[in-house]
């Protein structure tokens, strides 16, 4: 399989440094590894070009995508890619050797157009106890070869075929582009094209949680994004036809919700803080949802509310 491995980065040259030398090693090494860097000073040059004098065994593309916008970011990475197939990886991740070679495999035997991956948060030790007995940065995992839920499609780990992206300018739309959401809204409307997209639940990365992460304020926040992400999908169709009884019940229940929510925070705070932070991240993510309809966007990688 002819692949090209495509990273957008954002000022995480370490992160990005232990990343490349990872991929070095992969049992099934990319054709071409694309780097597109959204820092207009190109922060992730000096790494680029540190690995290319260490040597690498597939060429390194390297380019300044200097507008700040994660989907044209990412657009410009399948622009430069040359492969048939198409792997993913976000810039903080780490892989595994048999990572690559895990996606392909995968794709072959149940003849899929994509797959996806676990993404494994590594906590730090030092955190919060009610951060660690909480998982709260864990997703859902799956059998391999299962069909991925339309709610359940999301970025980090994941490889596609290249046919499928390039059938428009921006696989990846500019109106997420500050707030993200933009891979679950591209892989939605790639599955509703027809696309199938599996599960390879031995296709694991690990991404160590930041600092900045470990936070309860951090935590409300995305889920609130996650709560916006869903209803904006909702509202245009990604999950289906939305009628406008529809969209008053996706508000109402919502706003029950968030409520129940609520309570159930109050009431488990006695039994240990990290159970009620679950709720209270329910809450905030159906308040996300309510937000949309209120014309509210999180713009995360902004850091506010618009």
């Amino acid at each position: 399989m002819n692949i090209s491995l495509c990273i957008a980065t954002y000022c995480r040259p370490e992160r990005l440094t232990v990343l490349l030398d990872d991929l070095v090693h992969q049992e099934h090494l990319p054709n071409e590894v694309v780097v597109v860097d959204n820092d207009a000073t190109g922060s992730a040059r000096a790494v680029v070009e540190r690995r290319r004098v260490l040597g690498a065994p597939f060429p390194i593309q390297y380019d300044i995508q200097p507008v700040k916008n994660i989907s044209l970011t990412r657009n410009r990475t399948v622009t430069l890619a040359s492969g048939d197939w198409i792997a993913f990886i976000d810039d903080d991740e780490r892989a595994p050797a048999a990572w690559l070679k895990q996606l392909t495999e995968t794709v072959i035997r149940y003849s899929a157009d994509g797959a996806l991956g676990p993404v494994v948060p590594i906590v730090p030790t030092d955190a919060p106890s009610w951060i660690r007995h909480g998982r709260f940065y864990e997703w859902a995992r799956m059998k391999t070869g299962a069909i991925i839920p339309l709610n359940k499609l999301r970025f980090g780990n994941v490889l596609l075929r290249g046919a499928l992206l390039r059938d428009t300018q921006t696989p990846f739309d500019p109106d997420y582009g500050l707030t993200g959401g933009e891979d679950g809204d591209m892989l939605g409307r790639l599955v509703q094209q027809g696309a199938r997209i599996v599960w390879c639940d031995e296709a694991v990365v690990h991404e160590p949680v930041e600092p900045a992460r470990l936070s309860l304020r951090w935590l409300l926040l995305r889920a609130l994004r996650g709560g916006q992400d869903f209803a904006r999908h909702r509202l245009t169709g990604r999950f289906g036809h939305l009628t406008s009884t529809g969209r008053a019940r996706l508000f109402l229940r919502a706003l029950l919700q968030s409520a129940i929510a609520i309570g159930l925070a109050l009431l488990s705070w006695p039994r240990g803080q990290h159970r009620a932070v679950y709720w209270l991240l329910k809450a905030s993510a159906n308040l996300g949802k309510m937000s949309i309809f209120l014309g509210w966007h999180y713009r995360e990688y902004e850091g506010k509310l618009t």
